[in-house]
Parts: C-alpha cells; structure tokens; sequence
C-alpha cells in the first residue's frame, strides 16, 4: 500500500517540476448597455492549431497556463458582431463590448472544448463530457471521478470532507442513502454536461447540508433541432448497460427540451462480517460470509419548456421522472464459535431476497422577468413531487449443527412496505443592481412535506404467512419549513464582498400508529454566510469565508419501529434524532486564477452518526442513528492545475486533514482522532488533435478515517481510457477500465466497550467499459436559460 501511496503521490506533484512559466488571459464581455453577457464563445487561437475555446459566466472569462506570444481571440454570440483581433500575451485583463447585429448569424461551428475542471469564484466545474473515465457510465460513477467528492460504505457523499445535498438540474434530488446511490447509479452520465461543486453555499440556496453539489444535464444552445442518442455496456462479474437519448428544439420565441435514459445493471456486492458476543460467562464469534447479487432497471426522463412572452419575460414548465425495481438476492451463511473454540458449534443459513420498485415526478412551473437593464430580475418558482415506494422482502433462516441435523426451527419472515410522500414548495427572488458594482438579492420560500409509510410483517415459520400486529407498523411524517433571505455582493476597490443571512423556522410531526407514539419538534435558526476577497495584484488573491448550516436526519430514520432482516438483525429507526449545525470558517489564496491553496475549520455540534449496537446476553445485533455530541475536522486543500506540454493536462487536488469525533455513548464515552489525506489527479492527453484521439488517467486515494464508532480502511481508485471522434466528428467512442486495482473494497471495525465488530464490502466496481454517442442536428449558437426550481433540499431526503 506504501508503494501505492508514493506512486499517487509522485504522479501528482512531479509534473509540476516539468512546467515552464506560463500566463493566463481574462476579461469581462458586456453589450453596448454595460450588460454583462452570458454564453459568449471566445476562441483563442496560436499558429493554425485548433483554438482553446470558454464560455463566459456571469460576463467573464479565463485562459490558464497559456505561452507567450501572439493569439488571434475571435469572440462571437447569436445576435451580436463577431469581434477578431491579435492579441500578445502576457496581457492585463481585457474589456471587451460586443454591438447587437442587424441580421442573423450564418452557422458557427466552434472546435476545441472547456477544460476538464473549472475553478470560479463560488464553485469548482468539472466538465464530465469532457471526461473519459466520467463518461459513458453512471452519474455515481462521474461522481466518484470529480475532484473533492467521496462516496462512502453507507452511500453517503461528501465534498471537500462535507455531507452534501444532490441536485440536478438546480433541483435537490428528494433521495438519500442506498435510495440516492440506487438513483444515481441508473441515470446515465453520458446525459450529464457538467458537475458543480459549491462547498460554500451562498444564502440564496436552503441551510440544509453542509455542501451543494448540482448535476447539470446535456442542453444544446443551437437554433433548430439537436438530438444526442448514446449507449454503453459495462463488464465486471456481470454485464450492464445504459442509453440515453436527449434533444433540444429552439425556434424564435419557442424552446422544447428533454432526455430520456434506460440503464439494466447486474452487479456482485459480497460481504464479510465478524460480531464478538462477549459477558463475563460467555464468548461466541460469529463469523457471516454473504454472496450478494444486485439487479435493476431504471428509466429516468425530462421533458422542458420555456416561452419567451417578450423579450424580458419568459415562463417555463419542466417534468423530471424516474421509475426504477430493483431486486437483490443474498445468500449468507454464518459460521458460529463458541468459548474460544476452533470447530464451529453451528451455522446459520439465511437467504434475503429484497425487491421494489420506486416512482419519483417533479413538476415544475417558473416565471422570471428581466424588469430593467441595470440587473433588476424576479422569479417564482413552483414545484409539485409526488414520490412512491413499494418493497418487499423475504427471509429464510435454518440452524444447523456440524453433523448437519437441524439445531431449531426454521425461521421465515416476509414483509411488504409502501411509501407515499407528497411535496410542494414555492419560492419566489428578486434581485436588485444598486449600480454596476452592487447587488442586492432576497427571496421567500415555503415547503410543506407529507409522507406516510406502512409496513406489513408477516411470520412464515408455521408454513403460512401470520400477520404479526405487533412488528407492522404505519409511521405518518409532516414537515413544514418557512424561510426567507437576503444578500449583498459587491466590489470596492481590491475588495469583494458578498454577505447574507437566511431564516428558516420548522415544524415537524411523526406519529406511529402502531406504538401510539407522537413526537413534535420546532425549532427557528439564523444561517449566515460570508465571503471576502481581496485582490493583491492580477495575479495575487486572499479569500475568506464562513458559513452556518443545518444537517436534518433523513425521514425514515425518525420513525420509532424496528425492521427485522433476520432473527438476530435489524434496523430501529429514533424519533429522538434532532438535527446538527455546522460551521465552517476557510482561508484561502489564489495564484493566477489557478493555483489554490486554502486552510479551513469545521466543527460539527449535535453530530448524528450510524451506530451499530449489540446485546451479547441475547445475541441481538442491530443499527441505528444517535446524536454523537460533536465533531471537528481542521486542514488544508490545494488545487495544482500543470500543463508539462501542449498535449498534456493535469488537475491535481490534495486534502489533509485532522479529524476529532467525541461523544458519551453506552455508558462510556469515546475522543477518537485521525490525520486524513484524500488526493485526486486527472491527466488528459491529447495523442492525435487531428483525428480527435485522446487518453485519459485518474487516481484517488483516501487515508483511513473516522466516522462515529466506526473505523473506515483506506480506499484508492486508478481508472484508465481513450477517446475517439469518429463519423466527421459527430460520433464518439470511448472505452475506459475503471478501479484497475480493485482498491474500493470498504473495511469497517468497531472496538467500543463491549462493541467489537466489523465488516469488509466488497462491490463490483473493477470494469470495462465500452461507449458511443452521436450529434445530430443544426450547429447555430442561440443563448439558453439555466432555471433554479424552488425546491431545495426535502428529495435528498426521501426514502
């Protein structure tokens, strides 16, 4: 593992040896109004060679790691006058003001693309179509390939070391754990442009999570029709496959958008699993070996649509779905030593068959107007989800002895379970220029979330399934949020300045019928967030930024009721589970809008963790979430972009890491600490520009960490590929092998008081994969809308 390390290590920080003094070339685009401009395409080119293209965001624009010398910068949007003229780096910062036209463009045709990562001031882009290795798989698996994003054994995501909330499309996905990993791994990657990662959240976006991570999908900006159709297939122990299809039709006043993606997956997920049952009289091991097989289908669909009723007013309606069943067949088998034995004294044999399906839609329906040319804009968002969730399971479990006769009874259970949850939401901003500098935004949001959820246990060890009243359950949870905001961002000087303060008062109610148990809660919190930046000169920068967040527990995880998986496992649910805040306080300094290297604190207070719990009297063994009193996690990032050569890319990412958990728990209490070290690197070769050839390498490495009681091994990833354009450049084909050293496996041990467990999971995530996609359509650039749906964190949330 050492030699590993040290390889990761020096395959990141040696190229930066190699690369010579280079420059960077930005700027500002604005019309002859002072408006900034969005969308516009500036091409930089140098000695006939294809052109290095970016899009300006928010009326700007950066060229990293460029050589000196003489450029030709071609600078062209739909509707306005083309701009070309020579440039000579280095140069100071460019204002460049493009004049309406008076008739329309001819077609444009841009070659050369965004670079893999882009780093802007309130979040890191990284371009997934751009990616090899990203692409032609599943959005888990781009989302493992960005940089700063792990996943971790329970499904959970984090960036940059924090819990996240997933949108797509600026709308949170209403799912988490296994649910949320289960999604992402059925919506194809090949119909995702880009992932936004905002680790610092601005006021406008809801407190919940400590971090956003947003999933943008493929949208053309061309006149006309565009159609993208794309496949792959995935080999590991078993065979997967995805398509996707998007299109996006745009005549004058009239734009009509949509995807739809299928994807089949077969995949190996095995355990291996220890429990120590330990009392002064008493030892027993128990020793669980499960073979585990995972298959699913999923379709997921968008279908858009965004009216221009004049030139500053535009309403929209967008339909997102998913529908997915999903099947899992488990074979454990558990061998049992009792009093330090080295013969097994029995075994378990235990089958777990799951199965479900699950149907998610959101409706959307938006208004957003431009109410002057200065910056003044208003916007109201309103969103319907209907989320359903049926699921079943059986278990089977016989006992032996090691002559093979049967030790007990045999044990059978079933269960069927249904979950309706229904959201609605509104929202509605407004945005004021005080001048060109300043800017003034504030909005209201309201959410009202109502789930029920039943579940049916049914004994089958008489031979016929016998209700069991007493272990069914039906558990109704409501939730209401009200919020409000407000934020100012500006520039005084080197300075900048952007400042907000959002409130969000809760109401919630769960209620087990079952138990006749009601729990009510309420609670009213302030969230600052604060950046600062302060331009030492052009190429020098310091940023600070500080922000306050609320972590709510997932829904079913409040509901009092046990759900049995064998007869000695099971998941409770704790309706005392109240909510965590964090802080997060970073230090940074930028070096040509490039280099990056940041120190940050965070500190977590009323800190919910999963734990797991065993009675050694009764050999019951069980999981649950408690409130683990606090954790702290201080450290550093730094961000190294290299280019050793023209046909040669790296993005680096570094994060170490000091992380403290300590809480009171069973009778005793625990102050747990670890040094952590994530690295990530991405390297893109350009083998043959001509003829669209291009290779890509990625690795990561996390370090072994903490998490509760848990104690998580180290994983690392190296995943390898090639890209060609085919078919005049409209066709792609892409084959990857990903996790080459198969290093993902999760190792977990618990060793507290008389908690003495652990388990190694090993999924199937070493492949080969083997993709295509193909454009067609019209190539005439039009500008597009990008649309923030009012609602924010409750799908994340979802079961």
């Amino acid at each position: 593992m050492k030699n590993i390390f040290t390889f990761l290590l020096a395959f990141i920080l040696f190229p930066a040896l190699l690369s010579a003094q280079n420059n960077n070339l930005k700027g500002t685009v604005h019309d002859n109004k002072g408006n900034q401009l969005d969308g516009v395409s500036i091409s930089l080119s140098k000695d006939a060679k294809a052109p290095v293209v970016r899009i300006s965001d928010k009326g700007a624009f950066v060229f990293t790691n460029i050589t000196a010398g003489t450029y030709q910068l071609t600078i062209s949007l739909v509707g306005y006058e083309t701009i070309v003229r020579n440039i000579k780096l280095p140069k100071d910062t460019l204002t460049l003001i493009l004049t309406p036209t008076t008739k329309q463009l001819i077609e444009v045709t841009i070659a050369g693309s965004k670079p893999l990562i882009e780093r802007k001031i309130d979040r890191v882009v990284f371009n997934v179509e751009n990616s090899i290795t990203a692409s032609g798989g599943t959005a888990w698996d781009a989302l493992n390939k960005a940089p700063g994003v792990q996943t971790t054994f329970d499904g959970t995501i984090k960036a940059n070391g924090k819990g996240v909330t997933i949108y797509l499309d600026d709308k949170p996905i209403r799912l988490s754990g296994e649910d949320l990993s289960a999604y992402l791994r059925n919506l194809p990657s090949d119909n995702i442009a880009k992932i936004e990662i905002m680790a610092n959240p601005t006021a406008r976006y809801d407190a919940q999570g400590g971090a956003v991570i947003n999933i943008i999908s493929k949208k053309s900006k061309v006149q006309g029709l565009n159609v993208i159709v794309s496949g792959a297939f995935t080999q590991s122990a078993h065979g997967s496959y995805t398509s996707a299809a998007s299109f996006n039709y745009r005549k004058d006043k009239l734009n009509i958008y949509g995807n739809y993606g299928y994807s089949y997956r077969d995949k190996e997920h095995n355990e291996t699993e220890y429990i120590i049952f330990e009392t002064p009289q008493s030892y027993s091991y128990w020793d669980n070996n499960k073979i585990g097989e995972r298959k699913g289908r999923a379709s997921s669909y968008k279908l858009g649509l965004d009216y221009n009723l004049t030139d500053k007013q535009v309403i929209g309606f967008l339909i997102n779905g998913t529908n997915s069943t999903n099947n899992r067949i488990n074979n454990v088998q558990t061998n049992i030593y009792n009093n330090h034995q080295s013969t097994i004294d029995s075994l378990l044999k235990t089958t777990n068959n799951t199965g479900g399906n699950t149907d998610q839609l959101s409706y959307n329906l938006n208004y957003k107007a431009r109410l002057d040319t200065v910056g003044q804009t208003f916007n109201i968002d309103l969103d319907y989800t209907p989320y359903r969730n049926n699921g079943n399971q059986a278990v089977n479990s016989l006992s032996y002895l090691p002559n093979g006769s049967m030790a007990s009874t045999p044990y059978g259970i079933s269960t069927f379970s249904k979950q309706k949850i229904d959201i609605w939401s509104g929202k509605v901003d407004y945005t004021y220029a005080f001048n060109k500098k300043w800017n003034m935004e504030t909005g209201v949001k309201y959410s009202n979330i109502i789930t029920h959820n039943g579940f049916n246990f049914f004994n089958n060890s008489t031979g016929l399934p016998q209700l069991d009243p007493s272990k069914s359950d039906q558990f109704e949870y409501t939730e209401t949020t009200s919020a409000a905001y407000a934020s100012v961002n500006g520039t005084l000087g080197k300075w900048s300045l952007e400042a907000g303060l959002r409130g969000e008062y809760t109401l919630t109610k769960g209620y087990s019928v079952t138990l006749d148990s009601l729990n009510r809660n309420s609670y009213f919190h302030l969230f600052p967030t604060l950046f600062l930046t302060y331009a030492i000169s052009k190429d020098h920068e310091l940023n600070i930024s500080y922000n306050y967040r609320i972590n709510r527990p997932d829904y079913w995880r409040l509901n009092p009721f046990k759900y049995y998986t064998s007869p000695y496992t099971y998941l409770e649910g704790n309706p005392s589970l109240q909510p965590a805040f964090i802080q997060s306080a970073e230090v940074g300094y930028t070096y040509k809008q490039q280099y990056n290297f940041s120190l940050f604190y965070r500190q977590t207070n009323g800190y919910f963790s999963n734990i797991t719990v065993q009675d050694n009297t009764d050999k019951i063994f069980y999981d649950t979430q408690r409130n683990l009193d606090k954790s702290l996690e201080t450290g550093f990032t730094l961000s190294v972009p290299v280019t050793p050569a023209d046909w040669w890319e790296i993005n680096n990412y570094i994060q170490g890491s000091y992380r403290q958990e300590k809480s009171g728990y069973l009778q005793g209490s625990y102050d747990y600490y670890t040094l952590g070290l994530y690295a990530n690197t991405n390297n893109a070769f350009t083998i043959n520009k001509a003829s669209g050839l291009k290779a890509e390498i990625s690795a990561w490495y996390s370090s072994p960490t903490i998490q509760g009681i848990y104690k998580l091994d180290r994983t690392f990833d190296v995943s390898a590929g090639v890209r060609k354009t085919i078919l005049n450049k409209q066709g792609t084909i892409r084959l990857a092998v990903n996790d080459i050293f198969y290093g993902n496996p999760y190792r977990i041990n618990v060793n507290y008081l008389n908690q003495r467990n652990g388990f190694h999971e090993y999924n199937d995530t070493r492949n080969i994969a083997l993709s295509f996609s193909y454009k067609i359509g019209h190539k005439k650039i039009a500008d597009s809308r990008k649309r923030d749906g009012a609602s924010e964190d409750e799908k994340r949330r979802a079961q």
